[in-house]
């Protein structure tokens, strides 16, 4: 039985986490910002700062999973925000390095999220785990984000920069968000529709950190995302066939960047079209490798 301690476990990923790996048989010890009821097992941190951290909480742990970071959709890229969005990763990250580095007994391995964003707008161009970073602020919070998480490595400890794609559940994130207007029939495309959509479904998400817990030979930036990716017109076009549902409406770029500012053109309208190449050397077995299989597996619940 593992011991795997989580940081963000209680956003929409690691929620998730938690439950599949408790019900895995592993042992979880959520990372937490509040102090924990006296009946919980859970470790207490702050983020920013290492002081008031317990070491010993932290010690003879199989692996950790560190989550934590400000949603990048949460609202318009402000100065402020982006700022916000920034250190919520790197100061967190570097808080972990600090605490790692003062056991005894550290774990022998640190899964540390990232985000497809790393590889910037790509067009329709493949793009895998060996492609250069690409342009613009979701990448360059990326790199920072990566190369924080490879302090770790010098601690003797094996560190995966797990590239997140849009994760896919009716539970929560972008699908749960589109849902409404799609079964209104009203939902459509973003822009020209022509932009790369990298998505994995939670439940494949949930299993890959699994696998990547117990398949030691892997380190180093492993794409979360299926592998096939669509554009946003086969996305929208396959999502409203599936409910049933016309999807001819379009929500026009300068609409969105009205609304949304840069956040529009990063999130929604730029596009990358990515391999899960390390997943698929090592065999990683997806359930749900193809949009329309995926959708129809989320929406039958």
């Amino acid at each position: 039985m593992l011991t795997v301690a989580i940081t963000g476990a209680s956003g929409f990923v690691g929620s998730a986490l938690l439950r599949h790996l408790s019900n895995s048989g592993y042992r979880v010890i959520p990372v937490l910002r509040k102090k924990p009821i006296a009946t919980s097992q859970a470790i207490q941190w702050n983020p920013y700062d290492i002081a008031g951290t317990n070491p010993q909480q932290w010690e003879y742990l199989d692996g950790v999973i560190h989550l934590t970071g400000e949603s990048i959709a949460g609202g318009r890229w402000t100065p402020e925000r982006k700022q916000r969005i920034l250190d919520s990763r790197i100061r967190s990250t570097a808080t972990l390095q600090k605490i790692l580095a003062r056991l005894q007994h550290p774990p022998k391995s640190v899964i540390c999220a990232s985000a497809t964003g790393f590889y910037g707008n790509r067009g329709s161009d493949w793009v895998d785990e060996s492609s250069e970073r690409g342009v613009g602020f979701l990448a360059d919070v990326c790199d920072a984000w990566e190369r924080e998480a490879r302090t770790i490595e010098a601690l003797g400890i094996r560190v995966v920069q797990l590239r997140l794609g849009m994760v896919l559940s009716i539970e929560g994130g972008a699908l749960a968000k589109m849902l409404t207007p799609f079964r209104f029939g009203l939902g459509g495309k973003f822009g020209n529709g022509q932009q790369y959509m990298s998505w994995i479904t939670l439940e494949d998400l949930v299993a890959a950190f699994s696998f990547l817990l117990r398949t030691e030979s892997i380190h180093g930036a492993v794409n979360a995302v299926a592998p096939q990716p669509v554009t946003n017109t086969v996305f929208t076009k396959t999502l409203a066939s599936v409910l049933h549902r016309p999807a001819f409406a379009t929500v026009p770029a300068v609409v969105l960047k009205t609304i949304l500012g840069e956040m529009a053109q990063e999130l929604l309208l730029d596009g990358v079209r990515v391999k899960p190449q390390v997943l698929l050397d090592h065999d990683f077995p997806f359930r749900d490798p193809d949009l329309r299989t995926a959708l129809q597996h989320l929406l039958s619940r």
